[in-house]
């Protein structure tokens, strides 16, 4: 598959938009889709975060930040860097207060550890959302995939519960007492953490003398053309890849700034693959594909 290319977007007005991206864990608005984030809150569309965990049982991936004080108040630091990412990015954010499940290691993998986000009852964390849905009113969500992006417990309820209440928020005998009924217009999943993607970059740093992040990764992945087909939209937002950064940045329990994130200079990423990647799963408007545009055939309200 050929790079996509794409020129800096023309200056848009998107007052009155209202986009809505659920996710598992604080970090994760910043790892995926942060730079369409950042584009299109510059461009006055309104963005809240749903963060459905509190990234308690997440592990500290900095080892700058692999502290004993760190690790006795993780709760209260990854809020903290929470709110710092979303004060970078500019969007308003909502925690539904569930318990991160851990990434189950071992072979075979334990149980989940009782009371956390990966066993929690559907019908309870869809009747959460769908308040939330109901509250912020979008006409837009992304989530996960099915397979959760990758197959923590945590992104595949994600990926359940998003699904679910954007099915429930517009339907009036759906948890009645969770606000007035509203429909979102679209829902996609996100896919930017693609195979060709990341054989570009990789294939562009081996050009350019440069030691790639993504070869052993790469040797590893099983091409798979008709997953990649899935992409339907591609948001040009290489402008903004420096707003993600520092959104990622200010994760420093769970990012490296020497590490992989980085390692694939921002130019080159730029130049190579500027947008992020969505497929989108469900349009209640005429939305023709392929797009680069999440907003697509939707009227902003009056």
């Amino acid at each position: 598959m050929a790079s996509p290319t794409a020129a800096a977007p023309a200056a848009t007005d998107r007052s009155g938009l209202r986009l809505m991206h659920v996710h598992a864990h604080p970090d994760d608005e910043s790892s995926k889709g942060a730079a369409s984030t950042a584009r299109y809150v510059a461009e006055g569309a309104e963005v809240l975060v749903v963060t459905c965990t509190g990234g308690e049982r997440g592990s500290i991936l900095n080892p700058k930040m692999d502290r004993p004080d760190i690790l006795e108040n993780i709760t209260e630091v990854r809020r903290q860097e929470m709110e710092r990412a979303r004060d970078i990015l500019g969007v308003s954010q909502s925690w539904l207060g569930f318990i991160d499940s851990g990434w189950p290691d071992g072979d075979p993998k334990p149980p989940l550890p009782e009371g956390c986000f990966g066993l929690v009852d559907l019908e309870q964390a869809t009747e959460q959302l769908v308040r939330e849905m109901r509250r912020f009113r979008p006409h837009v969500v992304t989530t996960y995939d099915e397979r959760g992006g990758y197959p923590h417990p945590d992104h595949i309820r994600c990926h359940e519960v998003s699904v679910a209440a954007f099915e429930a928020a517009g339907d009036p005998e759906r948890f009645p007492d969770a606000g007035e009924p509203w429909q979102p217009l679209k829902l996609y999943y996100h896919h930017s953490f693609n195979r060709p993607r990341m054989q570009a970059l990789h294939d562009a740093m081996v050009e350019h003398d440069l030691e790639s992040p993504w070869e052993e990764r790469l040797r590893d992945w099983k091409p798979e053309p008709e997953w990649d087909a899935r992409i339907t939209t591609r948001v040009p937002c290489g402008d903004y890849f420096g707003v993600r950064d520092q959104a990622l940045l200010a994760h420093a329990t769970q990012i490296d700034p020497d590490g992989f994130w980085f390692a694939v200079p921002r130019e080159l990423q730029e130049k190579v693959w500027p947008t992020e990647d969505f497929e989108l799963v469900v349009s209640h408007v005429e939305a023709p594909t392929p797009e680069d545009d999440l907003f697509a055939g939707i009227a902003p309200d009056a």
